[in-house]
């Protein structure tokens, strides 16, 4: 199939591309990757009247060390995160999750803000960056803010940001000493979107967690963190006894749902199955 008419704009900085949202408003959409956007317009699940491509922005673009924390520019290809010696060494876990994400083709395009702006519970990075107390940057026509990311995915594709505004950068703490962390998924097929996935960050001391983050996704509208699991590990061995109770209190944090691909109660099976592989993971001794 092919898309409706629209018209086609590729500002030059980021003031211009608030300025033709203002514009437009709901009517307008932001082109990054296109890996989503493409196919829903291709099969008219969406027609704006206008679509402004941002790829010539190259001040959103790369990768940077500010010090404590590590910046990545919204339009980041995928590719670029992958293969980066700076992502490896400061957020090991965005590069544990990136095979993940879809297949090479995909990765090649798809950009690191429009995964994220795009805000898909089935999604890797997302629950990456809960696990890492990740920040989202956004920008509109009233200044650039904040906002973490665990108040930044709302609901089912829904998010923070605002009428008017687009998202520049993500900014993600770099990893501290002791701390480790893993990650995995469960799909039919690799690159398929996952059935339930998870992101997990620890501090460890030989076989004790603290500070633990578990992440999920494809378990809800949003990514989950299993606040309740998380409580039930703190400051405890990794045995059988602390890995029972972290799935235990799972019956707490998740409300899985059914679809065509997996039913709820499989789900959770899954979300068990994964936390106990991920608390194994962290407390092992390199």
């Amino acid at each position: 199939m092919k898309p409706a008419a629209f018209n086609y704009a590729k500002p030059s900085s980021v003031e211009e591309v608030l300025g033709l949202l203002s514009e437009y408003g709901d009517e307008a959409t932001i082109l990054a990757g296109g890996q989503s956007l493409i196919p829903t317009m291709n099969m008219r699940l969406s027609a704006p009247a206008l679509v402004i491509d941002i790829n010539g922005l190259d001040n959103l673009n790369g990768i940077s060390d500010e010090g404590d924390r590590l910046r990545i520019g919204a339009l980041t290809r995928h590719v670029e995160i992958e293969n980066s010696e700076l992502i490896a060494s400061h957020a090991p876990l965005i590069t544990l999750a990136m095979p993940s994400i879809a297949h090479p083709a995909i990765r090649n395009r798809g950009t690191f803000g429009g995964s994220v702006a795009m805000a898909d519970p089935a999604a890797e990075l997302p629950a990456c960056l809960c696990a890492l107390d990740g920040e989202i940057e956004i920008t509109g026509q009233n200044g650039v803010r904040k906002v973490v990311a665990k108040d930044f995915f709302k609901e089912l594709y829904e998010t923070d940001a605002g009428d008017g505004e687009i998202l520049t950068a993500i900014e993600i703490p770099k990893i501290s000493a002791g701390y480790r962390s893993a990650f995995d998924e469960l799909a039919r097929r690799h690159g398929d979107y996952a059935m339930c996935g998870i992101a997990a960050h620890a501090k460890v001391d030989r076989d004790v967690l603290s500070d633990l983050r578990l992440a999920f996704f494809a378990v809800g509208g949003t990514p989950v963190i299993a606040t309740q699991a998380m409580s039930a590990m703190e400051g405890k061995s990794v045995d059988d006894e602390s890995i029972f109770a972290a799935q235990s209190a799972l019956e707490d944090d998740l409300e899985p749902f059914d679809d065509l691909h997996c039913s709820a109660t499989l789900r959770m099976h899954y979300a068990k199955e994964l936390t106990k592989r991920m608390l194994t993971t962290l407390s092992a001794r390199n």
